[in-house]
């Protein structure tokens, strides 16, 4: 049984296994061990993951990035429209959620979020599948603390178009504090150690303090900035390298897609040398109108050019010390994850907030997938984990609302269910007086932290066959809602209650208390005879009721018809990688095939023989450079089955003269070794030995 752990990136998804030794981030094909979180379309395939960002400036407008800033998010998003520079293909509006627009085996197709998420996924599955040599389904997959009930919900149906079963849905910040403290041994009993743990990645910053005590993390607060992170910085040396250029080469590169894609790739690059250094040369070939551009960048002037950015550093910090209700003195360690924490004036302003050294104990880029592939083994029957319990919190207040009933004027219509930092997970359960069904609207309830453009609607909840009594009074409805572990809300279930009277044992010795405390502790009045039972009143459940849930999770049909289209495409991919596996094998076979019969073959074939296959082999490489370039795979199959036609007794008589040189050249060895006198046994070349004498007899 698979146990892994996904941290799904905005630029990169990272993979991590538990295996008996441990955890292990695997590698993808490349033998990178982050996959870009990239998906694009040609005219035969997809290109998932590496094959997408190898083409990506050559097919940008069939490509698609920022995966997790789309998914989950309705068209008319303002942060929808903010990801439209950092994407090629063009976004457009399905049935109100944001989708791309590409061309796909020649024909315009469009694809949700939801379902580019699901491609990226399978990608994941199939590296983790080719890894593991065993079928994956369980994983556990980290998303931004801040993501919605609807992201959420978009995140399982991808998953679940994808065939992979997420037992968890974890926070950033809550993985990487899991695996931050599953593996210490020194955590107190008592009093916890309070720890921030910091996260900087392509896109998002995220901060929590975390309370780590033995065996348990429980989550205190959080606080984020949507939009900072990595790509931020890349974006003001973007634009100071354009304005730059502009100046120097007379080249406006923001008018040309393909050129600030080339740039893109260049500051990146750029970025990370200047972590490590106080300059860094930067030059791109033939960027655009077969221009080349160079310069070299000191790290004083990009602090200069990103000082707006530095100014926002402090305040998720100060956010999040604010609600956990501690100061900077309690912070034990403040532990640095994600790739933006390596640039050293985001780490020297965050240093200084907390007038301390920064920690990286954690991997700065694969802490995430660990603490996930912890998490999962720990909802795993396959593993046994060390006891570690994550008690996590939910950003946003949630409330129930209702219509009121008729005959009952004074009800209140809505209630904060589960107020911001709420436990995760966490059940409550409400009363309702009834006579009929009755619908509960879930949203949330503080539109200002809510990530822009949210809608508060979460769901609706109907609950059925609700009828009075058969006395004609209200009906006792108990309601249970609940955060689960993925941090999604629902009203998972509904029962009507009725009150019944019950005769009840009353303890003895409770009952002479009473009456000793009555009479002043009359010693006779332990001797007086008292009732022993009583009658009591409780509600018992009488029977469930039926829901009628409309969320943000997929409709049926809708979620058979995206699995349907994940599974044609995946077939497709597949078709078209074993086509060109097959033809990199005829291909590859005819090289060496005409190599041997030239070298190590030539003397055990005729004359005509050789004429024949050579003129086979010329006549195949024709055809594969001409007609057989694009064709299907059963040509290429063809092909190499009539050349092994030809080719396979020449083959034959090579491999038995190597057998029978083989065996001259060992029995002369035996020959020697006896001569010599020494007892030599040999060989039954392969058959059994034959049976002992006495055995035979047994038998």
């Amino acid at each position: 049984m698979s146990v892994v752990g996904i941290d799904l990136g905005n630029l990169n998804t990272c993979i991590a296994v538990a295996r008996r030794g441990g955890i292990d981030v695997i590698v993808n094909e490349t033998s990178n061990r982050a996959t870009p979180s990239l998906v694009s379309f040609g005219q035969k395939n997809r290109y998932l993951g590496e094959p997408a960002k190898t083409q990506e400036i050559s097919n940008y407008k069939n490509t698609v990035g920022s995966l997790k800033r789309l998914i989950g998010r309705r068209w008319n998003d303002p942060e929808v429209q903010i990801e439209r520079k950092y994407i090629g293909a063009e976004l457009v509006d399905v049935h109100g959620q944001v989708g791309a627009k590409v061309q796909y085996l020649n024909q315009e197709e469009v694809l949700t979020a939801t379902q580019l998420v699901a491609a990226l996924l399978q990608k994941v599955k199939q590296t983790t599948v080719n890894e593991l040599k065993t079928a994956v389904s369980d994983v556990v997959i980290s998303v931004p603390g801040w993501f919605t009930d609807c992201q959420r919900r978009a995140v399982l149906d991808a998953a679940s178009i994808a065939g992979l079963n997420p037992l968890r849905l974890i926070n950033d910040t809550t993985a990487s504090a899991l695996g931050y403290g599953i593996t210490k041994t020194d955590l107190p009993d008592d009093k916890p150690r309070h720890v921030a743990i910091i996260d900087i990645g392509h896109s998002n910053y995220s901060v929590a303090i975390v309370a780590f005590k033995k065996g348990q993390l429980t989550v205190k607060s959080t606080a984020y900035d949507r939009h900072f992170g990595g790509r931020d910085f890349d974006i003001a040396l973007i634009d100071h390298f354009a304005k730059e250029f502009k100046g120097k080469y007379n080249i406006d590169i923001k008018s040309n897609p393909k050129a600030v894609f080339r740039l893109a790739a260049a500051v990146e690059k750029l970025k990370k040398v200047l972590s490590a250094n106080p300059a860094a040369p930067i030059s791109i070939e033939s960027i655009m109108n077969d221009m080349d551009v160079s310069s070299i960048l000191k790290r004083e002037e990009l602090e200069e050019f990103v000082k707006p950015l530095l100014e926002r550093v402090t305040v998720p910090l100060e956010q999040a010390l604010n609600d956990s209700g501690l100061t900077k003195d309690d912070i034990y360690s403040v532990e640095m994850v994600g790739g933006a924490t390596r640039v050293p004036c985001l780490k020297n302003a965050i240093s200084n907030f907390f007038g301390k050294q920064l920690s990286f104990t954690l991997n700065q880029d694969e802490a995430v997938s660990r603490g996930a592939a912890f998490a999962c083994a720990i909802l795993s029957p396959a593993f046994k984990v060390r006891e570690f319990a994550v008690h996590d919190i939910s950003p946003y207040p949630i409330c129930f609302t209702w219509e009121p009933e008729r005959e009952i004027p004074d009800e209140e219509t809505s209630l904060l269910v589960f107020p911001k930092n709420n436990l995760v997970p966490s059940t409550k359960v409400l009363t309702f007086y009834r006579k009929e069904p009755f619908t509960l609207d879930v949203s949330y309830t503080n539109d200002a932290i809510l990530p822009t453009g949210t809608q508060p609607w979460i769901g609706t909840y109907t609950v059925k066959n609700v009828i009075p009594t058969d006395s004609g009074d209200f009906s006792i409805v108990k309601v249970k809602a609940r955060i689960n572990l993925h941090g999604i809300v629902a009203v998972e279930s509904a029962a009507v209650y009725e009150e019944k009277e019950f005769e009840e044992e009353i303890p003895k010795a409770a009952v002479n208390e009473e009456k000793r405390n009555e009479d002043n502790n009359d010693p006779e009045v332990m001797d007086t005879e008292v009732p022993e039972t009583r009658i009591v009143k409780k509600l018992v459940k009488k029977a469930d009721l039926p829901i009628v849930a409309q969320n943000g999770t997929l409709s049926e049909d809708l979620m058979n018809a995206f699995k349907e289209r994940e599974g044609s495409m995946a077939i497709e991919d597949k078709l078209v990688a074993e086509t060109e596996d097959r033809k990199n094998a005829l291909e590859e076979y005819l090289y060496d095939i005409r190599g041997k019969l030239e070298d190590i073959y030539a003397p055990f074939a005729s004359e005509e023989e050789k004429s024949v296959l050579g003129s086979l082999l010329d006549d195949t490489e024709n055809w594969l450079y001409d007609e057989g370039a694009d064709t299907k795979k059963a040509r290429y199959v063809s092909k190499m089955e009539e050349i092994l036609k030809v080719a396979g007794p020449i083959r034959q008589r090579f491999f038995d003269a190597e057998e029978e040189k083989r065996q001259k050249i060992e029995e002369a060895q035996i020959a020697k070794r006896q001569a010599e006198g020494e007892n030599v046994e040999q060989g039954t070349g392969g058959a059994a030995p034959p049976v002992p004498q006495d055995q035979k007899m047994e038998e």
